[in-house]
């Protein structure tokens, strides 16, 4: 099979999906395309009718920002042809499952957008708060449990309710965005003028000298972006936990963010935004009561997998799953929905694999979770201090108290769960893994 244009395109659709959980954009095509025939910015702009400044300082930046996160290594406009045809090569010349194969496989295996699992009383209650005017909801899951995919499903229906939407990751945000309140605000302002397909104009609203930061970036939203659409806007805001350690912008941040929630109480323009604030942990940060978007409106937690979800999950691979297969699946992963799908994925994919084989290498560096337990490990690693707080909850035989920053760190990283005030080890899994991995930390 040969590495067309057109295969490329669905590589890339599959690296980006798999990043962000949304399909490519027309644009984003166009400039695939482009690049692919060797074209230039200028010339890409020219026949597709965009400024040369949206395709070369927004547009393609990003795209090629996605591909690095989704393959792990820097890709540019010069290089994405290499990078693809190396990925592409590696996965067709394998005969043999190699580790590399397999870990390749585990992370696509989650990138098919047409798979969804409904959580029916949740997806009502969202539609229901989400209507009503000036709305604001705090989705809270721990990570790779859903939470972008869920959001997603979501404003696909909205966009079809006639709702403007526009969904944006904080993980997209450079470090230095992070360290300055101004750059924070008009890269905010800048890429959801970008998605709703409006020219950015910051610097015709923006006046950070004399007006300040916050002050510019509600002007730019009340006077330019609210203004030029006639239809509600479904704001999400996803993973804006990643703002938590920074001192430097988080207070006026969220300050901006409530503010403007509280505008949306009382005056028709703002009754447009409907924000949902989308995070892995608990606020452990301090905020101002009074200053805070995490005490209003409505909060939404996302649960683990039912066994009922878990049997509608197989039959859309089109996998028989009987009740006592089902139970032997989350006596290992419980409910986690990412674990769930990666086995149901690989079963339907690798039809000569039982369950039992499955789930007997599970846990080791041969199974098909080997990639994301070893993700873990590094993680720990990072944090000696967190390392040496996850074994106590490893080794105990029950549930156990912890300091609470700590707890919701092992939290956001989905490795542990609450029950009640203690916490205990989210699966069976982490704890087949981990009890022997920690001892020489």
């Amino acid at each position: 099979m040969e590495l067309t244009k057109a295969v490329a395109l669905e590589k890339i659709e599959q690296i980006v999906f798999a990043v962000i959980h949304r399909h490519l954009s027309p644009i984003q095509k166009k400039i695939i395309e482009g690049c692919w025939e060797g074209l230039t910015y200028d010339q890409i702009a020219a026949q597709n009718q965009y400024s040369r400044t949206t395709i070369s300082n927004d547009e393609a930046p990003n795209l090629w920002k996605l591909m690095t996160q989704g393959l792990g290594e820097k890709v540019t406009k010069f290089n994405f042809k290499e990078v693809l045809k190396k990925r592409f090569e590696k996965e067709n010349t394998s005969d043999n499952r190699s580790q590399s194969y397999l870990i390749d496989k585990q992370k696509n295996h989650i990138t098919n957008g047409d798979f969804y699992v409904s959580y029916p009383q949740i997806e009502s209650l969202f539609y229901d708060k989400i209507s009503q005017p000036g709305s604001l909801i705090r989705l809270k899951a721990p990570s790779l449990m859903g939470k972008t995919r869920f959001v997603s499903q979501i404003f696909d229906h909205l966009a079809n309710q006639n709702y403007r939407t526009v969904s944006l990751s904080f993980k997209l945000a450079d470090k230095s965005h992070f360290m300055n309140l101004n750059k924070l605000l008009r890269w905010f302002c800048k890429n959801v003028s970008r998605q709703l397909q409006l020219s950015p104009q910051l610097d015709d609203y923006w006046d950070e000298e004399d007006m300040g930061s916050k002050v510019s970036c509600t002007t730019y939203f009340e006077d330019y972006l609210l203004t030029h659409i006639n239809s509600p806007l479904a704001l999400c805001l996803d993973d804006v936990d990643w703002i938590f350690p920074y001192p430097e912008v988080r207070e006026d941040f969220f300050g901006l963010l409530r503010s403007w929630y509280e505008k949306a109480q009382t005056r028709n323009l703002w009754k447009k935004l409907r924000l949902v604030i989308v995070h892995s942990t608990d606020v452990y940060i301090q905020l101002n009561i009074n200053q805070s978007p995490f005490n209003v409106g409505v909060s939404i937690e996302l649960p683990e997998f039912s066994s009922g979800q878990i049997q509608e999950l197989a039959h859309q691979y089109s996998l028989d799953l009987d009740t006592v297969e089902v139970e032997q699946l989350i006596n290992m992963v419980g409910g986690h929905p990412y674990l769930i799908q990666q086995a149901i994925s690989y079963l339907k994919s690798s039809p000569e694999i039982t369950l039992s084989q499955l789930l007997q290498t599970a846990a080791t560096e041969s199974g098909i979770y080997s990639h994301h337990l070893r993700e873990h490990l590094l993680n720990l690693r990072k944090h000696p201090e967190l390392i040496k707080v996850f074994k106590k909850v490893v080794d105990a035989k029950t549930s156990v108290r912890l300091d609470s920053i700590q707890s919701y760190q092992l939290y956001s990283m989905g490795l542990i769960k609450w029950q009640e005030n203690e916490i205990k080890l989210r699966c069976n899994l982490y704890h087949q893994y981990f009890c022997d991995r920690l001892e020489d930390t």
